[in-house]
Order: C-alpha cells, then sequence, then structure tokens
C-alpha cells in the first residue's frame, strides 16, 4: 500500500492505494493553526482500517515551508557573502546579520585572494552575541572551488563549539548552476526555514512511531519529484510550493494526455493552473520565486490565482467581485460572507459533497441550504437579481477569471522560448487542445469552463482528492550539475559536494556517463528504487580552451537528471468524466 497525503490551504486530502488501485479517501479541513496536528488526525482515520504493517511508503506534500516564509515566521539567518569584485553586492543583504568578505575565487574555480580569517572569526564573534543559530555561507564562484566556504564553515563550528551545534548552508551544496544571486537567496531560505521544518520532521516521525506506523516517509518537491525524510530536512527550501507540484502529478496521474494542455487545480483557496507541451510539462528554467527570494530551486511552472470556492464574494460598484482573499467557511457552513460554494449548493451542484464541507458536526443539509439561499438573496438585492440568478451569474464570473487568466499567462509565455522538464524548445507555441480540472468545483464548473474556452474539458473520477492522489504517485527525483575543466584536470559536482582529480583525456561522452552514473546514486539515498531509476542527460556542453595558438584542454558541463513521473497509474474503469 501507498499512502498519499496533501496539505492545501482550506482542506487537507489522502489517499491509499494498493495495487494500483484506490481503496480508501479522505478530506478534512486544514487547522492552519496546528499543521501538524492536522495531518496527523487525518492520517490515523485515514489507516484506522488497514494493516500499518503493509504500508510500503508514504508521500507528503506540506505548506510548512512555505508558510514560514510567506508569513515571516522563520529563523533568523546569518549571511556570511564572499562577493568578490566586479559587482554591488548591497542587494545581497538578505539576512538579519550580513557580514561580506574579502577573498576571490574565479570562474575557473582558481583562489585569486585569499579569505581574511581575522573578519570573519571577529564576525562569527559577532553573530554570536546576536544569538543567531542559523547560518548560510556563500562564495560567488564556490560551484567551482567550495574550500573558502567550507573554510568559513568550520570557523562558525568553532566559535559555537560550546553552544548547540548552529544551521550552516553552503551555497555550493544547494544547486550547480551559475547563479550568484539566485545561489545566496537559496541559502538564505534554506537556513531561515531549516528549524521550522526540522521540529515538524521529528514530531511527525515520533508520531508515527507511537502509533507502529514505520514506512519510509518522503516529502514533495517543487518539481514533482519526492525526497525522503532525512534528505528534507538536509534542504528542506526544496519543499516550498510542494502542494502545486502534488495537483500537477495528480492529473498526470489521472487524465494522462500527450496533447498541449491547461491543468487547473481549483481549490479552496486558490486556482493553480499549469500547462502541458505535446503532454510534456512546463517548466521553471532557473528556479522558482517565493515571497520576494529568486530560487535556484527546480520547479514545475504554475501560476496561482486568487480564486477558489471558498473565496470572499463583494459587490463593488454593482460589480462581483471574487477573491482574492478566503475570509473563512462559506457562508451556508457558518462562515461570514458569500463564496462560489454556496452559489453552488445553492443550484444544487455539490449535494454529494456538501457533508464533506461541512464543518460544525451536524448534518442538518436543509439548513446548509437555506443559508446558501440567503447568501445568494443577500447578494442579488445588491444588483437587483433573484437568488438564482446570481448564483449563475458567480460562476459565470469565476469561469470568466479563470479564462481571462490563462489567455494572458499563454500569451507571455508565447512570446518567449518555452522550457519543459526535458528540454528547450525553440519556436514552440503552446495550443491548447484540452482541459483537465481537478478540485472540489471541477465537476460544476468543468461544463461552464469548456464553453468559456470552447475545448474539451474533463474531471477525473477522484477530482475531489486527486492531489493526494499526485502526492502518493510521485516518485523520487534529484538534478546534479557535472563540470570537467581537462587542463586543470578537475571534475565537479556540487550538489554532491564532489571534488576529483581527471584524466587530460576525459571526454563528453565520459562525462555523460558519469553524470548518469551520479544521479543514479543520489537518487538512491534519497529513496529511489532500482525501477524508479528514470536517468537522462537534459544539457550537455563541451568546448576548447584555447592559450595563445594551443588547445590547453576541454570545458564540459553536464547536466542529468531523475525525471519526474509516476511510480504507477491508476488502474480504473472510468478514469475520466466530461
Amino acid at each position: 500500500m501507498i499512502v498519499g497525503i496533501d496539505m492545501g490551504g482550506t482542506n487537507i486530502d489522502g489517499v491509499v492505494i494498493d495495487d494500483g488501485k484506490i481503496i480508501n479517501t479522505i478530506k478534512r479541513p486544514t487547522d492552519r493553526s496546528d499543521l501538524l496536528g492536522t495531518v496527523w488526525t487525518t492520517l490515523k482515520e485515514l489507516l484506522k482500517d488497514y494493516d500499518k504493517a503493509k504500508i510500503k511508503r508514504i508521500n507528503l506534500s506540506t505548506t510548512i515551508c512555505t508558510n514560514a516564509i510567506i508569513e515571516g515566521k522563520t529563523s533568523r539567518v546569518g549571511m556570511i557573502i564572499e562577493p568578490g569584485p566586479g559587482m554591488p553586492y548591497d542587494f545581497l543583504a538578505c539576512g538579519e546579520e550580513n557580514l561580506f568578505v574579502s577573498g576571490y575565487i574565479d570562474h575557473r574555480g582558481n583562489i585569486v585572494r585569499d579569505l581574511d580569517l581575522s573578519e570573519i572569526k571577529k564576525g562569527c564573534e559577532f553573530f554570536k552575541e546576536k544569538d543567531i543559530q542559523a547560518f548560510a555561507v556563500v562564495s560567488k564562484f564556490s560551484t567551482r572551488n567550495p574550500e573558502h566556504e567550507r573554510r568559513i564553515k568550520e570557523i562558525l563550528e568553532k566559535v559555537f563549539i560550546n553552544d548547540k551545534p548552529p544551521v550552516i548552508t553552503m551555497g555550493h551544496t544547494m544547486s550547480g548552476k551559475l547563479n550568484f544571486p539566485r545561489r545566496v537567496y537559496t541559502s538564505y531560505l534554506n537556513s531561515a526555514v531549516h528549524k521550522t521544518f526540522e521540529e515538524f520532521a521529528i514530531n511527525i516521525k515520533n508520531s508515527m512511531e507511537k502509533e507502529g506506523i514505520y514506512a519510509p516517509l518522503f516529502i514533495l518537491k517543487a518539481d514533482g519529484g519526492t525526497m525522503n525524510l532525512d534528505k528534507a530536512q538536509e534542504k528542506p527550501v526544496e519543499t516550498i510550493l510542494s502542494g502545486p507540484a502534488a495537483s500537477f502529478m495528480g492529473i498526470s496521474a489521472l487524465l494522462p494526455t500527450g496533447e498541449d494542455a491547461v491543468l487547473l487545480d481549483i481549490g479552496g483557496t486558490t486556482t493553480d493552473i499549469f500547462f502541458l507541451a505535446d503532454g510534456v510539462p512546463l517548466f521553471e528554467p532557473l528556479g522558482i520565486k517565493i515571497d520576494k527570494y529568486k530560487t535556484l530551486v527546480r520547479a514545475i511552472y504554475t501560476i496561482s490565482m486568487g480564486l477558489g470556492g471558498d473565496s470572499a464574494i463583494n459587490i463593488e460598484n454593482g460589480n462581483i467581485k471574487i477573491g482574492p482573499k478566503r475570509e473563512g467557511k462559506p457562508y451556508a457552513l457558518g462562515g461570514p460572507k458569500p463564496t462560489p460554494t454556496d452559489a453552488m449548493i445553492y443550484l444544487e451542484l455539490m449535494d454529494d459533497q456538501i457533508l464533506n464541507y461541512h464543518q460544525d458536526g451536524t448534518n442538518d443539509i436543509k439548513k446548509i441550504k437555506e443559508r446558501a439561499k440567503k447568501a445568494m438573496t443577500l447578494l442579488g438585492k445588491e444588483i437587483d437579481l433573484e437568488a438564482r440568478d446570481m448564483a449563475r451569474l458567480i460562476l459565470d464570473k469565476m469561469a470568466d477569471m479563470i479564462k481571462n487568466k490563462v489567455d494572458n499567462i499563454l500569451e507571455e509565455i508565447n512570446s518567449k522560448p518555452v522550457y519543459t522538464i526535458k528540454e528547450l524548445l525553440y519556436g514552440k507555441k503552446i495550443e491548447p487542445k484540452v482541459i483537465n480540472i481537478i478540485g472540489g468545483p471541477a465537476k460544476v464548473l468543468a461544463s461552464i469552463l469548456e464553453e468559456k474556452f470552447n475545448l474539451p474539458s474533463h474531471y477525473p473520477e477522484k477530482y475531489e482528492v486527486a492531489n493526494a492522489v499526485g502526492a502518493a504517485l510521485a516518485r523520487p527525483t534529484t538534478e546534479i550539475t557535472l563540470h570537467a575543466d581537462t587542463s586543470k584536470r578537475k571534475l565537479s559536482v556540487p550538489e554532491l559536494e564532489l571534488y576529483e582529480k581527471i584524466s587530460s583525456r576525459f571526454d563528453l561522452n565520459q562525462a555523460r556517463d558519469k553524470a548518469l552514473e551520479l544521479v543514479k546514486e543520489s537518487a538512491k539515498t534519497a529513496g529511489a528504487t532500482e525501477y524508479e531509476l528514470d536517468a537522462e542527460i537534459t544539457e550537455e556542453s563541451s568546448f576548447n580552451m584555447v592559450r595563445g595558438f594551443y588547445t590547453t584542454g576541454k570545458d564540459i558541463r553536464v547536466k542529468a537528471q531523475i525525471k519526474p513521473g509516476l511510480i504507477h497509474q491508476i488502474r480504473s474503469d472510468k478514469n475520466d468524466k466530461s
């Protein structure tokens, strides 16, 4: 058995899958004040009738780190940054305290100017006085030579030798990509959320052991893959935006397609929008942006809009305004404001879901419907409409908002090169042939969106818990960047902290083989099994290095990945509806 848990902004969903069949599902409200408790009580209820010894793995998508960043509830971080010459660096000051140190390593990994150890020791003592316990150490070209980052880390550890070991992120371990500002911000965020995620990880591990659950726990990453809990504690920054990743994987599992497509997850709080190019997901070429920080965290391309079934509705200057905020439960369920869910309930389009949405413990469906009618009546009076017409207009407006957003995003996507998980597609224009939809309102909105887009719109059989299905079936992924400088006879893979000697005759073919071997080994440490090691080369280059009139060696770069994908497909006689 495989268990999938997806923690959304409104609800937490869970599924149990056995031999490709969904055998149990659950949907419960998310308690934002107690996320761990929400996960744990949902997991207990989901598994109460099953033999826990048969669980092979539990996959969890969590908002823990995303919420910490957006809500400003992160650890205070001391940044030690070696920017080198040639650029202003004040804009890199993202920590609680920021120490810019002298020293410089060039783009080939040569130490041009050594560290001033006295300024570093003085800075570390200052951090200790300020009671800072989390740090990020980033040198400009540390992916070519991490020596300065490692030495600074050693100094920090000596300063704090009699205290609790500090959290220290070294920039070269975050990614092999050459983008110094993004490396700084990624390293900062990794240390900033480390304590939050570590506490969550320890608590959920202890809770599982108390209940006799010893299955390995995996966390979803923004690229649609997973990593085991130990790996996630090392790089918690990679768990940000794992919710949208679960959405994408759920649509892929339940509504597979090889066409250009628009994928929608319409939840209670937001609508997440994805795109496929010939069935392959669009990807962020550099990394995602979270809050104000551009990172090197690789991710599926997604846009989230503040529009969901529980978005608050207001009338402003005679016009309907839906969202972007969710101000509580739907009015029909005791909330303060009318929502699209109220419109759906009043139009009797959600009778099979009312009890799932209901949160006060009673089962008075008649009372719920009466409150939904009242919500539509109150709104309708403001613009002189009957309640039923008001409800229909709300759903039409919601579909228009989604259509306009998708059109605007497509215009932007098609104005520049298209990046997918596999490659850069030159000259490709995304021309959707189908709309695939999941989330609570999917069944209701599918026919309306089909008319708006003039495209077939589908929703799967388990549309209301599709995110949890996606979480359950996501397999481990990883990416590495191999760089070889044959004139210096050095090979580096920063993500693995691997730096070794090579022959001067090392070539691109050997680099490919080495990269594939290493990325598979890396995936195994993240929890991948042998049959999940679908490795491929995504980028490669080899250039001659010339000095004077002579070729001195080759500069070789190879990027390899374990592709995001599904453990297996869902077996169902009725997989989609429209």
